[in-house]
């Protein structure tokens, strides 16, 4: 039986060109190997999951391959390259800072560092979690970080760059990554997605997306999650049910119901989503993010700001079109409002129900002020 690779591993980014969401930090690599202008030290800084152990590697078996691309991409068939595939360069240290933070350990690397590669041109050193050295490990680091042998780069990675020391920092070339969009994980899982001849549900990736908040690792993990649950297919509704994700038809049921004043069907729907298992919290953040999206959506010009699937976008602008201007800010400040009492409130349930019964009465007001 075939071992399994989780998707993370399977398809993690083997040249510049396939990474995902950080196009302005390869395309800086990308020139620097070109025109010979490498840094003795960078320093990656960034959110989990974005891709920045992957480009040290990346980075560290392109300045090595003895048959660069015309694009200066490593080749993947030199003996540089084939040792760096299978795991058995001696050209790429990783040191995980985070279990081996003593100043001992440096000392370590230190002595390593003297060693010149004996294939390729650079040996590269990745420290990962570097803002987890001791204050002493980081100190010891100092000057062979100012001044490496001429064979040696750094890069360090850190996901708290406030942590690290400004003499570390003033020693690096700084690169802050970014999270990774919505529409481009989506492009991402699809691409996955495609290769594992899976079938799945635009909606059902957008969902995935948003939970994986920027990470694409994450996001690919979940993926991995649901495509186990489905059984082969990545349908919307058995992500939502795995994720425990609220189905957007709730909000859009309650927003109709509140337009159309029936509070009691809004104290009904409330009743069913608590007999599923979510609590107030989770149901008065996402109506309210709800109601947000449908004031962008009132201007189709800022659909594009939805971080949905196209079906729904259609959706929020056709139910947006429904929806006057003050129903949404009253029913914006009243869940505000609310979000603040939750939390301290004795009977939680009746909080929100309040609320439900203040959005559902919020057009009859407008239509009594307008008359008298």
């Amino acid at each position: 039986m075939e071992n399994y690779i989780v998707s993370a591993r399977k398809y993690r980014p083997h040249s510049f060109d396939t990474v995902v969401g950080q196009r302005s930090v390869t395309k800086t690599l990308k020139n620097a190997v070109q025109n010979n202008r490498l840094a003795h030290a960078y320093l990656f800084c960034g959110p989990r999951g974005v891709g920045k152990t992957s480009i040290a590697r990346i980075f560290a078996k392109t300045i090595n391959c003895l048959n660069p691309t015309e694009d200066f991409e490593a080749c993947g068939e030199c003996e540089s390259c084939q040792a760096f595939n299978e795991n058995r360069s001696y050209n790429i240290h990783e040191l995980d800072a985070a279990s081996k933070n003593k100043v001992e350990d440096i000392h370590g690397l230190i002595e390593q560092v003297r060693i010149a590669p004996q294939v390729g041109k650079y040996s590269v050193y990745i420290i990962d979690e570097v803002h987890m050295l001791s204050a002493s490990a980081f100190n010891a680091f100092l000057k062979t970080l100012e001044e490496p042998p001429a064979h040696a780069i750094f890069v360090l990675a850190t996901t708290e760059k406030h942590k690290i020391l400004p003499t570390i920092i003033s020693r690096c070339q700084v690169f802050d990554f970014n999270r990774i969009t919505v529409e481009e994980a989506v492009e991402h899982l699809k691409f996955v997605a495609e290769k594992e001849n899976l079938t799945y549900e635009e909606s059902a990736l957008h969902v995935i997306a948003q939970k994986a908040d920027g990470g694409m690792r994450d996001a690919l993990s979940i993926f991995d999650q649901i495509a186990s649950f489905s059984g082969g297919g990545i349908s919307y509704q058995q992500t939502i049910e795995n994720l425990n994700v609220l189905d957007y038809d709730f909000f859009f049921r309650i927003v109709d119901h509140s337009l159309a004043n029936e509070v009691s069907e809004l104290f009904l729907i409330y009743d069913e989503i608590l007999q599923r298992g979510f609590d107030g919290q989770h149901f008065i953040t996402g109506l309210a993010k709800h109601l947000r999206d449908l004031l962008v959506s009132k201007n189709p010009n800022s659909l594009k700001l939805l971080d949905v699937s196209g079906d729904i976008r259609e959706k929020y602008l056709e139910q947006a079109q429904k929806c006057p201007i003050h129903f949404l800010f009253k029913g914006l400040k009243l869940l505000s409002e609310a979000e603040s009492r939750y939390r301290t409130s004795k009977d939680q349930r009746l909080t929100v129900e309040l609320s439900l019964y203040e959005l559902g009465v919020v057009t009859v007001e407008k239509k009594k002020v307008v008359r008298t």
